[in-house]
């Protein structure tokens, strides 16, 4: 079998920068442990694969460990290698997928915008070992679907933090978001994810999910400009809008080509 695959940086324009996804084009649907032992031998942060459908596609996301009900990047990714190496002809693509519902990603010039849930926070009192695993004071902590978000003062606090990844990976949610506001842009964040896989992810489309009904609440405006300030970093364009939010970005081809097994 013979299947064909790309490797693409998404959330920037440039290669060597953003989060990088693998993206597997599927005839048909394989057995579920071949897709986790493709997405473990790739080891990125996820592998998605495409199975067309009558409407557009199947998507499922996988990290090195697990399969995960949302992801931004690859799913931006996935678009990149639809619109701009598979020649897709129309200006939206529609993804099915089987936890998060049909997502959109949209042409707009040279961004891509994805439309997403959005996922609402919930304030939450402190976490046991959170603060420790962090090794800084949050401002806040609230809850969401999957995530906790932590509020910082500072963009420097954010960039600043080096988790104790092995105490982080007790707290229980999927994975944690670290925010404050920005000093060029409206907000900034990291994401750990320690317990699927993900010790820190680059570039969090789907922590945006989050990100960004909390900011629009906080700074009183739905259109907003992100960075995620990790090692490689990645540049979002985001807009609230009511219970979707939209992503958008930019993507760079760094690879192609054919997975044996």
């Amino acid at each position: 079998m013979k299947i064909p695959i790309y490797q693409i940086d998404a959330f920037s324009s440039e290669v060597f920068s953003g989060n990088p996804a693998a993206i597997c084009l599927l005839n048909m649907w394989i057995d579920d442990q071949q897709l986790q032992s493709i997405a473990t031998e790739n080891n990125l942060s996820e592998t998605a694969f495409l199975v067309r459908n009558n409407d557009g596609f199947d998507l499922r996301w996988f990290t090195p460990t697990t399969e995960v009900a949302l992801c931004g990047h690859a799913t931006l990714a996935s678009a990149f290698v639809l619109f701009f190496c598979q020649g897709w002809p129309a200006g939206n693509i529609s993804f099915s997928t089987r936890q998060s519902g049909k997502l959109l990603v949209a042409k707009r010039g040279d961004l891509l915008e994805m439309d997403f849930p959005s996922r609402p926070v919930h304030p939450l009192p402190p976490r046991a070992g959170l603060k420790k695993a962090l090794g800084v004071m949050p401002e806040e902590i609230f809850g969401s679907a999957e995530d906790l978000l932590v509020v910082l003062d500072s963009e420097k606090a954010v960039c600043e933090v080096q988790p104790d990844f092995v105490a982080l990976e007790q707290v229980e949610c999927r994975g944690i978001i670290i925010t404050a506001r920005g000093n060029q842009s409206d907000f900034v964040s990291r994401f750990f994810a320690p317990r699927i896989g993900v010790p820190e992810d680059p570039v969090t489309g789907s922590a945006h999910c989050v990100l960004i009904p909390y900011w629009a609440s906080v700074l009183g405006k739905n259109d907003l400009h992100a960075f995620q300030i990790s090692k490689r970093g990645g540049e979002l364009f985001c807009r609230h809008a009511a219970e979707r939010v939209k992503i958008s970005g930019k993507a760079a081809l760094y690879m192609e080509g054919t997975i044996t097994i």
